[in-house]
């Protein structure tokens, strides 16, 4: 098995970060990590994206408000700027690749903005087109605070809005850009933050403010509807937490959420949803919380699952924290080693070294 090249984003001194750019981390076999040193000098790039074909790492600057694309040269960890950074949105926060190398969807804390960048055949950002704005679905006049985006199986978009309580979907028109097709609302203030897909179809998304995960799938019409919602941790929510991150096993059993705060790292069992006779039960794919493991640092803002490994990027104890995953249980075990790295937010695998 090769070792693993990890990119690293973060807060810089524009933020009150102890970070210095995009930087590089060896991670082995045996989970272990090493750091290579910084990639790219640049300003708070606090959230990574890596395009799916080429050697090209993309960044979102938040409080410089710009997105940037960085090309990788030869065979060290260098990363040089491919064109010259883009305008983004107020607060900048998220940053996804299309599958198929064609755009890229930027979402903005700040202001709210979906952003859409198409990018030519070098991987470079060749335009840029802001989406239709959100809407309170509840009219309380709250500001919208976009601030995650996923491709689906099937090719659409689904992007979070926190401030508006939203998962919204979106069609990739070439050319034009994005185009709203359905808004799936979720209780009011509970937070929408971040998503990742199951490959049984099921939309499994953590809330920030009520620290839940929301169930949502398509029906035969392929609209997208909230199927359950429950709670993230095994333990009640303390004053002061936030979610933070959602990712899945490889396998699929199990799915984890960093809990900043109480910093803990809540680890949840996927079901098929079927009744205990075997017999057919809603026909989704449900979460049931185990357990919550201590983090082992302050502030636990990402997470990364890696061959039986789990990463957690710590912001203020400025440390990645990796803990063994036992194949069974799922459950985190250590923790099996600290590696020191300034104000880290984002653990984005790059392939192999």
């Amino acid at each position: 098995m090769p070792d693993t090249l990890i990119w690293t984003g973060s807060y810089t001194a524009d933020a009150g970060g102890n970070g210095a750019g995009i930087g590089a981390l060896l991670a082995r076999p045996d989970g272990s990590l090493e750091a290579l040193g910084l990639a790219a000098a640049c300003e708070s790039p606090s959230f990574l994206a890596v395009h799916p074909a080429l050697p090209v790492v993309y960044a979102v600057h938040e409080h410089a408000q710009t997105v940037s694309a960085y090309r990788r040269t030869g065979s060290g960890i260098a990363l040089e700027p491919l064109g010259e950074a883009w305008t983004a949105g107020a607060a900048a926060c998220h940053v996804a690749v299309d599958p198929q190398g064609r755009f890229l969807v930027v979402d903005c804390w700040g202001d709210g903005q979906v952003l859409l960048y198409e990018l030519d055949a070098s991987g470079a950002i060749a335009s840029r087109r802001a989406a239709e704005p959100s809407q309170d679905p509840y009219d309380a006049g709250r500001p919208s605070r976009a601030h995650a985006a996923l491709t689906l199986q099937d090719g659409r978009i689904m992007t979070t809005d926190l401030g508006h309580d939203l998962l919204r979907l979106w069609d990739y028109v070439p050319g034009e850009g994005l185009r709203h097709t359905q808004d799936v609302v979720l209780p009011m203030d509970s937070g929408p933050r971040h998503l990742v897909q199951h490959p049984g179809g099921t939309v499994f998304v953590v809330t920030e403010y009520s620290i839940e995960v929301a169930a949502v799938r398509a029906g035969a019409d392929g609209r997208f509807e909230l199927a359950a919602m429950g709670p993230a941790g095994a333990a009640e929510a303390s004053d002061g937490d936030a979610a933070a991150e959602i990712a899945l096993s490889p396998d699929g059993r199990h799915a984890y959420v960093g809990v900043r705060g109480s910093n803990r790292i809540c680890t949840m069992r996927i079901s098929d949803g079927r009744a205990g006779d075997g017999r057919a039960g809603d026909g989704g794919t449900r979460l049931e919380p185990v357990a919550d493991t201590p983090s082992g640092g302050d502030w636990p803002r990402h997470h990364l699952v890696r061959e039986g490994w789990l990463h957690v990027a710590h912001e203020r104890s400025n440390d990645v924290v990796t803990f063994r995953l036992d194949p069974e249980s799922g459950l985190p075990a250590g923790p099996a080693g600290r590696l020191e790295t300034g104000s880290p937010t984002a653990l984005i695998v790059g392939g192999s070294a």
